[in-house]
């Protein structure tokens, strides 16, 4: 049991007398805890929106697997091998194995909040890393295997970059690389991550044809899913202030200036093609902002914040040709959105970070980037970014390999679930019961009389629909 004691003003003394936790940080803290959680939803119902609807429900069900394998994760070892206070440059130890001793000591990552609040804090952006990650699945994955992809992926991608960049004692953090909340930890690593999966599944079925020419099957989603991920963002940037003071402000204004160039500059590139005002470019837009300015909010001010949002809505909406120009399947453009996204915001905090944003909570004192006169920033920013980007492509790649060849873990479903859609080969389970899957579901006799995968006995078999003539049914594009 911990002797809690207070002092006059109703601030937590620190055990041993040397210091005190204000009431205020631990409260904006946990409070900024609640809001990047509610954007691991976000992400699910952002996805799920682009999705057909017989994949919808599979993305929504994948986001809160991600929250409880990462949780346990994160207890089990996650935690120690992230922020442990005797950690290497690369990765941590065991030393708070199972949170062992986690609670009311001073966290590595503030003094102004005790380790078992920073734990907490931190689970969060552990928990929605790979989700982000795992879109790359989207229409052509079993589910069952993801459980342990993600445990796994959490535990040799994502716990060494985030040790390597916020622990005191990373290669990174002492070199002097700038990431506020997760610029590389977060969004290359999960972008990067994404184009590993893609190479690993190959196409989905019907790739290059008209098949997978649809539109977003739910742009309401989509909409519902970035009110969910801005609405969440001040607290994954705010929150990462670790307190209630300026520096956590000016993160929140930043954050919100970033997220509206950004859709409004994605939106009016879109429009500049097809001459109309699209939600779901202004979404793509808003989040490609909030990704740019992740590792520069708590670095950079008000007006370089503008540039953030106009170059990520511009760098990535044109990165989302890739996948074209190299003939591979991101069927959500994450590769685009996070990795391109996360690059371009780790450089531009070299270029626009400042000593008196950052000096703003009256604790930080960094030399800042090139408006400070600071040239080298750039170049550590760089090289932080190649790093967290090869890292995870690499390890990514090896995880899925190594799966592959271990009964019942490899990622891939057959064709058979492919066409069924995951929702009902995978869940028997769908996000709307009986609506529109005629136009997605072919008439099992056109394409295969094999039994294959399954559904789950809530949808009537996929007959010719009276309305539609077996002459005039959906045809299966050549081979």
């Amino acid at each position: 049991m911990v002797n809690v004691t207070y002092d006059a003003s109703g601030d937590l003394l620190v055990p041993g007398g040397s210091g005190v936790f204000n009431m205020g940080d631990i409260a904006w803290t946990l409070a900024s805890t609640a809001l990047v959680w509610i954007m691991i939803p976000g992400v699910g119902f952002f996805y799920s929106g682009l999705l057909r609807r017989k994949n919808a429900l599979s993305m929504i069900y994948v986001s809160m697997m991600c929250v409880a394998v990462v949780s346990f994760q994160w207890f089990f070892w996650g935690y120690s091998l992230a922020f442990s206070d005797t950690a290497g440059p690369y990765i941590g130890d065991l030393r708070y194995f199972a949170l062992r001793n986690v609670l009311a000591q001073p966290s590595v990552g503030s003094p102004r909040v005790p380790s078992i609040v920073f734990c907490v804090f931190q689970l969060m952006f552990a928990a929605i890393t790979p989700m982000i990650a795992i879109g790359a699945v989207a229409e052509r994955s079993r589910l069952g295997p993801l459980i342990v992809f993600v445990f796994v992926w959490a535990t040799i991608v994502y716990d060494p970059i985030a040790c390597w960049t916020w622990n005191p004692n990373g290669w990174s953090a002492k070199f002097g690389g700038l990431d506020f909340a997760g610029g590389t930890p977060v969004h290359i690593s999960s972008g990067t991550a994404a184009l590993a999966i893609s190479l690993y599944l190959g196409k989905r079925r019907g790739y290059g044809s008209e098949r997978l020419a649809y539109k977003p099957h739910n742009s309401t989603y989509v909409i519902l899913g970035t009110v969910f991920l801005w609405f969440g963002w001040f607290g994954f940037n705010g929150g990462s202030a670790l307190s209630a003071n300026l520096r956590a402000t000016m993160a929140c204004i930043v954050t919100n200036l970033a997220a509206s160039v950004g859709g409004l500059t994605w939106m009016l590139w879109d429009w500049r093609l097809e001459r109309k005002w699209s939600a779901v470019g202004f979404c793509s837009g808003a989040i490609a902002g909030l990704v740019a300015i992740t590792p520069g909010s708590g670095y950079v001010g008000a007006p370089a914040a503008v540039l953030f949002g106009f170059m990520a809505g511009t760098v990535c909406n044109f990165a989302t040709q890739l996948k074209f120009v190299f003939k591979f399947d991101d069927t959500l453009d994450i590769f685009a959105s996070h990795a391109v996204g996360g690059i371009i915001g780790n450089l531009l905090t070299g270029l626009f970070a400042q000593s008196s944003v950052a000096g703003a909570d009256g604790i930080t004192n960094i030399p800042g980037g090139w408006l400070d006169h600071h040239w080298k920033q750039l170049g550590i920013q760089l090289a932080d970014s190649v790093s967290g980007l090869s890292y995870s492509f690499v390890m990514t790649t090896i995880i899925l390999w190594v799966m592959h060849f271990i009964p019942g873990c490899r990622l891939r479903c057959d064709e058979e679930t492919e066409i069924l859609g995951v929702d009902d080969a995978e869940m028997g389970e769908f996000a709307y019961d009986y609506v529109g899957l005629e136009s997605e579901i072919p008439v099992r006799a056109e394409y295969n009389g094999n039994q294959g995968a399954t559904g789950g006995s809530r949808e009537p078999a996929h007959a010719a629909h009276p309305s539609f003539p077996s002459s005039e049914a959906e045809k299966d594009p050549p081979a």
